[in-house]
């Protein structure tokens, strides 16, 4: 940026030390050799050359280096022993041969230490000219020897000031050159401050034109790209793109393409590319259904011509599912694209995602499901053929039971296979949901006669076909193992991947299908067993209890309705059976109205049964059976799905279905609440009244529970009340002793006949007549 020549301030320093370095005169040879005089190096310091010389050296070290000579030494020399020797030393000090005084000197070194120690004018000399002369030549050697060394050093500190005078000068040379060159740059910089601003404004100007290029140049390729793909796609040899990696980057392209005029609807002609940009990714998507339609077509001719070729079981399932699946992924790129179409659509679990042409994926998905399913069926139908001629000899042969049990698990293997195969080929694994555009509906929707993931419905059919005429002791226990082998788990350990398929299956056929069947089921025989039967003289009595069963001597209809809950508990899950089951409402509510019907018989024909008597132990037994079940709110309301959720969410033994727990001994004890004592303290008028208006019908939203709690306490009332009047009469009496024990006796008679198997109930009923007796003694 600047000139060399600014720099070169420095004053020619080199040219001086040439001079100096030049050859001097001999007149000056001894100011000369005291420029090389040096201070001796420390031998602590550690040589730095290769031969432990410093071979580094400054300036004014070079100007001082000494001199290849050693200096003159400064002991005087030794004095002649006779005149020959005096002549030749004063020609060699004369003629300044320094050799030559150093050999003299050399040869006599032996007596230099004695001769300097000898005094002047000591020695003894003839003549007195001749020692004067040699005295003041000695002593003016002897001057200039002491004086050498100082010379040599004064010479030394000049020569340092002269240089450092120098430094001095060119320093200060120096900064005066600094100090200019800045005021210049200071100067410059305020020249260039404006056009350094101007510079920044353009590169800020450039940077924004090369953004604004490339945004332009981006959205010019959403334009440019309808070109290229166009021809792709509607050229000869399009429909090849689906085996190729390219043809998930042109629906990504595609995608992107939509996204952008759907984004922008403002620019130039953007609906109308939109419009062709979704065109073009139908056409691409058919093609991608038509290459996998064709696929599914080839792969499904071998297998299905192989399947019915052989008999083998073993050999059909390595056929439908181990062959079927390595070729149908023996593809280079097929597969993998229709994985990506499918996820765009639904996600790992079958739940409907929303994005920018999720219509359009969704649609293709569900075509590829279409088609896959109605290929599967073709493949498996002599299979499914074959088991249910299997199942139906046995159900003729073996029995019912073994035969439906046999099938369930068959079709469950099955299921289960097929949703390890569909999670293979596309990837997705769908979970029940109720979401209409969830894929789990959207493969339900195409139901066919192969059992799946989804499709339990040919399960359902073919048990109920086969159980339409047979026992509904048969049913139910049908359903009470399906219940107990699949949805309740007898281990703490982590479920299986197949034991959750299981039971999400089970849940499914139970509540979608087997669950109605058996209601309707059940709704029959009540209607056959229990509404229509016919009210017969022989059967309007308390017979004795036999073996100790406290329902063995109950109503006819009352045993049969016990047995129909007993049977619907065993079959169906507390949820169902506890909250407002309608079968078990009916099942009360049918042998209520029979109950009634058979009191009104036995007062209008009036028989020897006590009619009150009658429906207290009848109403009694029922009150026990559901209490034992557990069943306390019984109401007319139809359970739907909501059973099925809650056994889903609740795969526990304590939540599912549980067998007849332990009996309980009795219920009476409940019916002596707070409620009752206004009853049994009212007068005998009351019995009557309470007794006409329980024989109203109860309206069907009515708890069935509630209104059979009504009916035993006005039971109670009336029978309690009725005998201690009797009693009471049996005492005013002239024969009341008699009277008294006989009413007694029939009393003790007919409680123990009809309760012998619960002496607590004897007990609080005599304890109520007594109660009647002593408000009558009262009044």
């Amino acid at each position: 940026m600047y000139e060399d020549s600014w720099y070169n301030y420095i004053p020619d320093f080199q040219q001086q030390q040439q001079q100096q370095q030049q050859p001097q005169p001999q007149h000056k040879r001894i100011s000369s050799q005291s420029y090389g005089h040096r201070r001796r190096e420390s031998l602590l310091q550690q040589p730095s050359g290769p031969n432990g010389t410093n071979e580094v050296t400054e300036d004014l070290e070079e100007l001082l280096e000494e001199d290849d000579d050693d200096p003159l030494d400064a002991r005087p020399p030794r004095r002649a022993h006779s005149i020959s020797d005096f002549y030749t030393l004063m020609r060699a000090e004369a003629l300044g041969h320094e050799h030559a005084a150093q050999k003299i000197r050399k040869t006599n070194k032996r007596d230099l230490g004695l001769e300097a120690l000898a005094l002047p004018g000591s020695e003894t000399i003839d003549d007195d000219h001749e020692i004067t002369t040699i005295d003041t030549f000695e002593d003016d050697l002897l001057l200039d020897a002491g004086q050498q060394e100082y010379t040599l050093y004064g010479d030394q500190l000049a020569l340092t000031e002269r240089h450092l005078d120098t430094l001095i000068e060119d320093t200060n040379s120096a900064l005066k050159l600094l100090a200019s060159l800045s005021e210049s740059f200071r100067g410059v910089e305020e020249q260039t401050s404006t056009f350094q601003s101007q510079c920044e404004g353009l590169l800020s100007e450039q940077t924004r034109l090369e953004k604004l290029a490339d945004e332009v140049g981006t959205e010019l390729h959403y334009y440019a790209y309808i070109d290229n793909v166009t021809r792709r796609l509607n050229g000869p040899g399009a429909g090849r793109q689906i085996e190729d990696e390219s043809f998930g980057e042109t629906l990504n392209n595609l995608d992107a393409c939509i996204a952008f005029m759907e984004k922008n609807p403002s620019y130039r002609d953007a609906e109308s590319y939109l419009a062709r940009y979704q065109s073009l990714l139908t056409k691409a998507l058919h093609l991608l259904e038509v290459g996998l339609q064709n696929r599914l077509d080839r792969v499904s001719a071998d297998i299905s011509r192989q399947i019915q070729a052989t008999k083998s079981e073993s050999a059909r399932h390595a056929l439908a599912y181990g062959r079927f699946e390595e070729m149908m992924l023996d593809s280079y790129a097929l597969i993998p694209n229709v994985q990506k179409v499918v996820h765009q659509a639904y996600d790992q679990s079958g739940n409907a995602l929303s994005g920018t042409n999720s219509d359009i994926y969704s649609n293709t998905a569900n075509n590829i499901f279409q088609a896959y399913i109605a290929a599967r069926d073709r493949d498996l139908r002599p299979i499914i053929q074959h088991d249910l001629d299997v199942f139906k000899k046995e159900a003729k042969e073996v029995s019912m039971e073994t035969a439906s049990r046999n099938y369930v698990k068959q079709c469950f293997e099955r299921s289960y296979n097929e949703a390890m195969l569909f999670a293979k080929i596309f990837a997705v694994e769908p979970h029940y949901s109720t979401d209409p555009n969830s894929a789990f509906v959207t493969l339900k929707s195409h139901q066919r006669v192969m059992v799946n993931a989804t499709n339990v419905v040919p399960i359902a059919h073919t048990l109920q076909s086969a159980l339409h005429g047979a026992e509904l002791q048969t049913l139910c226990n049908i359903l009470g193992w399906i219940t107990n082998e699949y949805l309740i788990s007898d281990y703490d350990e982590e479920a299986s991947a197949f034991t959750r398929h299981c039971q999400e299956l089970a849940a499914r056929l139970l509540a979608e299908h087997l669950w109605i069947f058996t209601d309707t089921a059940f709704e029959a025989e009540i209607h056959k067993s229990i509404s229509k039967v016919a009210v017969l003289p022989d059967e309007l009595k308390v017979g004795p209890v036999v073996d100790g069963v406290a329902s063995s001597n109950a109503y006819p209809p009352v045993k049969r309705a016990l047995e129909l809950l007993v049977m619907f508990d065993q079959s169906m899950p507390k949820e169902r059976c506890q909250r407002n089951s309608p079968v078990v409402y009916k099942i009360v509510k049918e042998t209520i109205q029979v109950l009634q019907r058979a009191e009104a018989r036995i007062k209008s024909t009036k028989t020897a049964t006590d009619p009150d008597l009658f429906m207290l132990k009848n109403l009694l037994i029922i009150k026990n059976e559901l209490v034992s079940l557990e069943i306390g709110d019984v109401r007319n309301q139809e359970a739907d799905m909501e059973h099925f959720g809650q056994i889903w969410n609740n795969i526990t033994p304590q939540s599912l279905v549980g067998y007849v727990s332990s009996f309980i001994p009795s219920a009476a004890a409940s019916l002596w609440s707070p409620m009752a004592t206004p009853l049994l303290g009212g007068g005998g008028s009351g019995g009557g009244g309470a007794a006409s208006a329980a024989t109203a019908a109860a309206p069907d939203h009515q708890d069935a529970s509630e209104q059979l709690d009504t009916l035993l306490r006005q039971a109670i009332v009336g029978f309690t009340q009725r005998w201690a009047d009797l009693l009471g009469d049996g005492k005013g009496r002239k024969t009341a002793g008699k009277n008294l024990v006989k009413v007694e006796k029939d009393l003790e008679e007919m409680l123990q006949t009809a309760f012998s198997s619960q002496p607590e109930v004897v007990g609080k009923l005599k304890e109520a007549i007594q109660m009647h007796q002593q408000a009558q003694g009262r009044k």
